[in-house]
């Protein structure tokens, strides 16, 4: 198991210099990575930063850790735009980034700026783009014209350090997302429920979902691929530790903080405690 601290960057959580103090403290703390959420802070009624420029910032304060977006909300974002800011951050860490990518799950950050929240659109448009930045990713030339996308023949760079391209997981709760990650590396679920501080999967349920993801793989060809399982929780909700998600096939434990759990200097004393390994 694998643990990295999870940033909601949120009120004064927000502040990118206080993003990057908390990268330093994870990486001495002997945190294996860094994850922050993608948020415009619209639904939330306050403000967040743009998580490619946040962890661009962790990227030059830090040697070692991983950089995770978590996750990009790619059904209301360009995928060129996508594809060139993460290579742009890959490079820039040496090869430290994941990238995950969901369907977005804040309504006011999409409704504000006319952007369709309706479930099945909001879908495709992240299907769509996720090939697209997939493609892109990998140095091809592209000719795409889809329903929400056009890519005219084109290439964007930079080319990131990690080859073929970095690795991407998705974000999902529900079993049509949960197949859907298992064609990409990895799939990051969420245990916690939306008020944050009950719990929404407990480890006999992953445990059920990764062996449909396992069926899911071996049946596209997949089954011998390396694939992450990445839980986002707090450690001891409900009782259980990261060791229970581990042992029902987790393989990275992404320690959720917020401005819920406290002021930003009593979210870097837990963070210095270093992660909630067990056992």
């Amino acid at each position: 198991m694998r643990y990295a601290l999870d940033v909601a960057p949120l009120g004064d959580l927000a502040d990118p210099l206080v993003l990057v103090e908390l990268g330093r403290t994870v990486e001495a703390a002997g945190w294996d990575g860094f994850s922050i959420w993608d948020s415009l802070g619209v639904s939330m009624r306050t403000e967040a930063p743009d998580p490619f420029m946040a962890l661009g910032g962790i990227a030059a304060a830090t040697a070692r850790i991983e950089l995770l977006v978590s996750v990009v909300a790619l059904s209301r974002r360009r995928p060129q735009l996508v594809a060139q800011s993460a290579a742009t951050l890959d490079r820039l860490s040496g090869g430290r980034l994941v990238l995950g990518i969901g369907a977005g799950g804040d309504e006011a950050d999409f409704t504000a700026f006319g952007d369709p929240w309706e479930t099945s659109e909001r879908i495709a448009r992240m299907d769509e783009a996720a090939t697209i930045v997939d493609r892109l990713l990998r140095g091809e030339t592209v000719s795409h014209r889809g329903s929400a996308f056009v890519v005219d023949g084109v290439a964007v760079g930079p080319r990131p350090v990690r080859q073929p391209r970095p690795p991407i997981w998705m974000g999902a709760f529900r079993r049509g997302g949960i197949r859907r990650a298992a064609r990409w590396d990895g799939w990051i679920a969420v245990t916690v429920d939306d008020d944050g501080v009950s719990l929404a999967m407990e480890p006999a349920a992953l445990a059920e979902h990764v062996a449909m993801i396992r069926d899911q793989r071996a049946a596209i060809g997949l089954g011998d691929a390396p694939f992450e399982v990445a839980v986002f929780g707090h450690a001891g909700l409900g009782g259980f530790d990261p060791a229970d998600y581990e042992a029902a096939g987790a393989t990275w434990w992404l320690e959720n903080v917020s401005p819920m759990r406290g002021s930003v200097a009593e979210i870097t004393r837990l963070v210095a405690e270093g992660p909630p390994r067990t056992g």
